[in-house]
């Protein structure tokens, strides 16, 4: 499982996803952050998942899920116990449910991408047969033919646009050469016998190819020829060997042999076998000593007593052995040296023969690696026996013509001394010829002539080199023209049938643009309706499912909760349950009731007043309306009497 955990942190710390998470922090993650997560790379696969979790419903979530995980090809649980377990995990982001989907994802995202981009036209719906479309299945038939074409042109190799490029800078390099081979044709023209020395040229440059392929060939055969020889002389020492070993192995010889060999391993186990138990015993009490408590002063100090006493007590019996001279013993204490001395011869015969027999086996070690080595350095195995005897006798007439060459070389050496010596005497003297001629120039009139006719002379030597090589790189040039036109004349036949194939493809590709696109766009509404009915199925399905669990588990919750709160010793706890709730609003509505019970007594008791005195308020508003029409008529007859105020009364002559 951390395996597991180590790879999905590292697919998500990568591109595209950045999470920047590392196994702790992905571990602590939260429900509803590990279900964000798994939509992300859910998103990378299929864009149409990009949606935040938190806006929408969790069994609409969970529904979304489960239809990409099965269109992707994921193994779902079985049976419907499993299956409904799934989908809970799903609900409430449960590690064991997502961890398993995010490693499967993760592990083949550009093969779920492809998968997912073809569902979207390759997953048949299931529509009924009045609404399905005659066209329908032609069309996704159309669609994987298309697609598998389009894969092979992609997977082919072959891109037109690379080959026209190609073809393109050979045209170029081909007028460029083309234009140059002009250029020193028109140069080489006027020189005589120009066709004569190119063609003269170009045969010396065909037998120089030939002799270094004759040479390359020579070499080769020298080369198997040594490896024959070696073979030979290897093979012929094996058989020496062989025979030799055939010669000497009668069956009286080789049991001797093994009996010597088998005597000889048993004395040394016999003896290796009482050093480890030696080595035992000592390690023994070595632990011994470790385990005990560390010793104090005393306690040394009494041991090396007893040391003290134990030796003078040795002494003593060896004085008295020796003061007694009993002759018998002194025969066995002879006899007992000589076992002793033997003994030692043994081991220590035993000791040269195990330090032999481990140095033989490091030299066999090297002497595997060495040849090992020489394998792997040049192809050829160690040579022994007569074969380094050969190699000797070649060494030695070798050495001797070393020492011949090494003395023509001394002799040339001293040669060229004297040559350097009559170097520098001509050097001088030729400066002096120099000076008598720079000065009779001067003398004449003409100084610096021998220097320019030495520029001319140079002048003509690097006209020469230059037309030689203006020679070879024309013949240089040709061979490459030829080249080059022999390799675009087989690229264009290569690309040739390519083109007459894309051509028909192309103008058929153009053709079904807009045919396809129209398809495209009555499948994708086609589908976005039927999608749209399906989801809203399966979210009434789904909430069908999961409503009555749920009610049952919030109503046990709910009750749960209440028990504990009301059995529980706090009285801020228990305020909170709902019987202490209801309780409380059971005794305000009483209070209530009741102040409304005395209000409605008052209102009872203070009717008939309050009866009289609304009819009261009436007729005042009655009266106060009359006086009102009555000012508005007075005012409109203002013409026909007088209005006269007196003493806080109205009059009205007419």
């Amino acid at each position: 499982m951390s395996e597991h955990l180590k790879s999905i942190v590292e697919q998500l710390n990568r591109e595209p996803f950045k999470k920047n998470f590392n196994l702790i922090t992905f571990d602590s993650l939260e429900p509803m952050q590990l279900l964000q997560t798994l939509n992300d790379v859910l998103a990378e696969i299929d864009p149409k998942q990009a949606i935040d979790i938190r806006e929408e419903m969790p069994e609409q979530t969970v529904r979304r899920m489960c239809a990409l995980l099965g269109m992707l090809k994921y193994k779902l649980p079985g049976n419907q116990s499993d299956v409904n377990s799934f989908r809970q995990g799903l609900v409430t982001g449960s590690k064991p449910v997502v961890h398993p989907i995010l490693h499967w994802l993760l592990q083949r995202v550009p093969e779920l991408k492809k998968r997912a981009y073809l569902a979207r036209f390759l997953c048949k719906l299931e529509v009924p047969a009045e609404f399905l479309q005659d066209d329908y299945e032609e069309l996704v038939e159309e669609f994987k033919a298309y697609h598998k074409e389009c894969e092979h042109l992609r997977t082919s190799g072959f891109s037109t646009a690379e080959i026209r490029r190609d073809i393109s800078a050979m045209e170029e390099e081909k007028d460029q050469l083309i234009k140059r081979v002009e250029r020193l044709k028109k140069r080489v023209e006027s020189v005589s016998n120009h066709q004569q020395m190119l063609d003269q040229a170009r045969l010396l440059r065909v037998e120089k190819e030939r002799a270094e392929s004759l040479a390359h060939q020579k070499q080769e055969q020298k080369n198997q020829l040594f490896q024959a020889e070696q073979r030979l002389l290897r093979s012929q020492q094996q058989l020496k060997d062989l025979r030799q070993a055939a010669a000497d192995a009668s069956p009286e010889s080789l049991m001797k042999r093994l009996e010597e060999e088998i005597k000889t391993n048993s004395y040394l186990v016999s003896e290796k076998q009482k050093e480890l138990q030696g080595t035992r015993r000592t390690v023994h009490y070595l632990q011994k000593v470790a385990s005990e408590p560390e010793p104090s002063q005393a306690d040394l100090q009494e041991l090396k007593d007893k040391i003290k006493a134990v030796d003078s007590q040795i002494n003593q019996l060896i004085e008295k052995k020796m003061m007694r001279n009993d002759p018998i013993d002194d025969k066995l204490t002879l006899y007992r040296q000589q076992a002793s001395i033997i003994t030692r011869r043994k081991e220590a015969k035993a000791e040269e023969l195990q330090e032999a027999r481990e140095e033989l086996a490091a030299a066999e070690r090297e002497l595997r690696q060495r040849t090992s080595q020489t394998h792997t350095a040049d192809g050829a195995e160690v040579i022994r026996g007569d074969e380094l005897k050969h190699l000797v006798g070649r060494l030695r007439s070798k050495g001797t013509v070393y020492k011949k060459n090494r003395q023509q070389i001394a002799e040339l050496r001293a040669e060229y001394g004297v040559l350097q010596r009559t170097e520098e005497v001509l050097k001088q003297r030729f400066e002096t010829v120099q000076d008598k001629l720079r000065r009779l120039e001067a003398e004449k009139g003409i100084s610096g002539y021998s220097d320019t006719q030495d520029e001319l002379e140079n002048a003509s030597a690097l006209k020469n080199d230059l037309d030689e090589k203006k020679a070879r790189t024309l013949d240089d040039m040709s061979e490459m023209v030829k080249k080059l036109n022999s390799v675009i004349a087989e690229k264009k036949s290569v690309v040739a049938p390519i083109i007459k194939e894309l051509r028909p493809l192309r103008q058929r590709y153009q053709e079904l643009i807009p045919e396809y696109e129209e398809k495209k766009a009555q499948y994708e509404s086609c589908a976005a309706g039927l999608e749209s009915n399906r989801s809203q199925l399966e979210q009434s399905t789904l909430s069908l499912r999961l409503r009555p669990s749920q009610i049952i588990e919030m109503q046990l919750q709910r009750a749960a909760e209440e028990t504990k709160a009301y059995v529980s010793s706090d009285p801020q706890e228990r305020k909170k349950t709902v019987r202490e709730v209801y309780m409380k609003n059971i005794s305000e509505q009483e209070l209530l009731g009741k102040k409304l019970r005395e209000e409605q007594k008052m209102v009872r008791e203070s009717h008939a007043e309050n009866m009289e005195q609304m009819e009261l308020w009436r007729d005042l508003e009655k009266l106060m309306e009359c006086k009102k029409k009555c000012l508005i008529e007075a005012q409109n007859q203002a013409s026909v009497g007088q209005v006269i105020q007196d003493e806080g009364k109205d009059m009205l002559l007419l």
